[in-house]
């Protein structure tokens, strides 16, 4: 039996020089190159990146409020202020008179009350209805249920303003025009809330549900008791988006309240900011900021639940 032994080295030769080399080794980028020093480059790299990104969110942040920033001051300044050349941001002699007007001779209040009460129950309705429509949709095997959502997808791509004249139509033969139901019915529910509902409720496990329905749980227990108090982020979410839809809505309330009592806001804004001849921009100034701070106080206190909602909605 032969036994091999390991080469005998030279004197002089190294262990290294005994070792076959291959040219086919790729050279390492960076040899040579102080770690410290790699890592100070690409630390700086990551700076200037990131300065950029800061820099352009920047710029677009500031072209995004100027307008809302010169509506603020623009409220507080008199007709011939704002015409004024050239034009100052800064009002020289800040005034409450168009403020003013709007809760003196406007009847601000009862316009108030009908938009609040109109986004009010529109919430109410799309936060019910789509939210069983979505739980249909999402966790109940039934027939049909392929077209209904395929239905439900395409109602999302048809403009509304189809769909305008035949719902005024409806709204009409029913004897209902110049009243809150008017305004409601209509937009009770939506398919772009059935859609967020139906992604969000995807993703709660059937485990539990079946564990609820095991201990002898109703399918309307399971909705109201299990489904809907996990379902915090996507209600806040269709909450915010379907108050703000109702609170800026125009055309369908210019048109299905017809009475002076029954304006709302959007409504009211248009009609009395415009005069014979011309605008009073202090006026409609003063009434879009009226209009637009329970919005912004809205989504203030419901950020966090709103970004949450549309970062875990649809994702599988």
């Amino acid at each position: 039996m032969s036994t091999s032994t390991p080469t005998e080295l030279g004197p002089g030769t190294s262990p290294s020089a005994s070792r076959p080399s291959t040219d086919s080794t790729p050279e390492r980028v960076g040899v040579g190159v102080p770690r410290r020093t790699r890592r100070r480059h690409g630390g700086a790299r990551r700076l200037t990146g990131r300065a950029l990104v800061y820099l352009v969110l920047g710029a677009g942040a500031v072209l995004w409020v100027l307008p809302f920033v010169w509506m603020v001051l623009g409220s507080a300044k008199s007709q011939v202020e704002i015409f004024a050349d050239p034009p100052t941001w800064w009002p020289a002699m800040p005034t409450m008179e168009n403020f003013v007007r709007w809760f003196t001779e406007l009847d601000f209040g009862v316009y108030f009350t009908n938009s609040l009460v109109v986004a009010l129950l529109t919430v109410a309705g799309n936060l019910l209805f789509c939210s069983m429509v979505g739980y249909a949709l999402a966790k109940i095997e039934f027939a049909g249920k392929r077209i209904l959502f395929t239905a439900v997808m395409i109602t999302l791509m048809v403009p509304a303003v189809v769909t305008f004249v035949p719902l005024f139509v409806i709204v009409a033969n029913m004897g209902i025009l110049n009243t809150i139901a008017a305004l409601v019915l209509p937009f009770l529910t939506a398919p772009v809330g059935v859609f967020l509902m139906r992604q969000f409720m995807l993703e709660i496990p059937d485990s539990l549900l079946e564990a609820a329905r095991i201990d002898g749980a109703s399918e309307i227990r399971v909705f109201l008791q299990v489904v809907l108090p996990m379902c915090g982020p996507a209600l806040a979410t269709l909450g915010i988006l379907t108050f703000l839809g109702s609170w800026n809505n125009f055309l369908w309330p210019l048109v299905a309240s017809q009475a002076q009592h029954m304006y709302t806001l959007p409504v009211a804004l248009s009609l009395y900011s415009t005069g014979q001849f011309a605008t009073d921009y202090g006026t409609l100034l003063a009434g879009s900021v009226l209009i637009i701070t329970p919005i912004l106080l809205l989504f203030v206190f419901l950020q966090r639940y709103f970004v949450q909602g549309l970062a875990t909605t649809g994702i599988k």
